[in-house]
């Protein structure tokens, strides 16, 4: 193609909005220029955090015409793919493993496209090259794509690439009446405990709310922040998502935010984030 050329913007702020998200296909959430770059802007996502933004563009006839999510990573944290045993033998063997160059939205196991094609995925081949060229010219040790679409994973395996396979555990809503209708789905056992649960939550005169919009303000995701802390602490370690990140999400994305409250006489002790879409709600945190 006449006036093609690949090359790497660095933060996702080198390109506009409008170029990146027209690349996008439907509306997923965590692949838009917003929340990427409230990732970076954030201090989340940066270099030093171990996520080097570096994302590949395609321009033809100087026009931007597909993309990548990249990084260059200093580790392998955040990214719910644990490839620390082939650190660690390749080390052993005298390698280099770490910077290595990754495809993904950091620190989100979302399924989704990673090859941005606009929609012409003639395109994707030239892109699937283009990692490969990129990890030589910069001296990496590979090149890691992260949940991406099945079509892309075809287009990788026939570059020669090596696949990974995972499993995740997907909701989906079988045209349920109501609650009740999809409670009856389930074990008794575990019809049970759902129900206890709530009549505790009942009994404790918590406050529930689902708020959307701008319902989600940025100060209320401020205060979402000591919550995700303290889950952080509990669980695995290492919190890369900074005050800053939340409350851009609340400034920039408001419409993609579904946020549930849990409020004991006014306080917020307990909440839950999530992203969505068209067709799924994304639980998040």
């Amino acid at each position: 193609m006449t006036g093609t050329g690949l090359r790497l913007l660095g933060p996702i702020e080198g390109i506009a909005a409008a170029h990146w998200d027209a690349l996008v296909p439907g509306a997923q959430p965590f692949l838009r220029h917003a929340f990427l770059s409230a990732l970076e802007r954030s201090g989340s996502a940066t270099v030093e955090t171990g996520w080097q933004p570096l994302h590949l563009l395609l321009e033809v006839g100087g026009r931007p015409r597909a993309a990548v999510p990249l990084y260059a990573k200093s580790h392998s944290w955040g990214e719910y793919v644990f490839d620390h045993g082939w650190a660690e033998a390749c080390e052993r063997a005298g390698g280099r493993y770490y910077p290595k160059l990754l495809a993904a939205v950091p620190f989100t196991p979302v399924p989704g496209p990673r090859l941005l094609t606009g929609g012409d995925e003639r395109l994707a081949e030239t892109l699937v090259a283009g990692l490969a060229e990129t990890c030589r010219a910069l001296d990496l040790s590979s090149v890691h794509v992260n949940f991406c679409t099945a079509e892309e994973a075809r287009h990788f395996e026939a570059a020669g690439w090596l696949l990974r396979r995972g499993i995740q555990y997907h909701w989906y809503n079988r045209g349920y009446r109501d609650f009740a209708d999809f409670l009856a789905t389930l074990r008794s056992s575990r019809r049970k405990t759902i129900r206890r649960e709530r009549r505790e939550a009942s009994a404790r005169g918590l406050e529930i709310r689902t708020l959307t919009g701008d319902q989600v303000t940025p100060d209320l995701m401020e205060a979402f922040h000591p919550l995700y802390l303290a889950t952080v602490d509990r669980r695995w370690g290492g919190a890369y998502l900074t005050t800053a990140f939340f409350r851009l999400l609340a400034e920039r994305m408001a419409d993609s935010l579904v946020v549930v409250t849990a409020r004991e006489n006014g306080r917020l002790v307990a909440a839950a984030l999530n992203l969505r879409d068209d067709e799924a709600l994304y639980g998040r945190l």
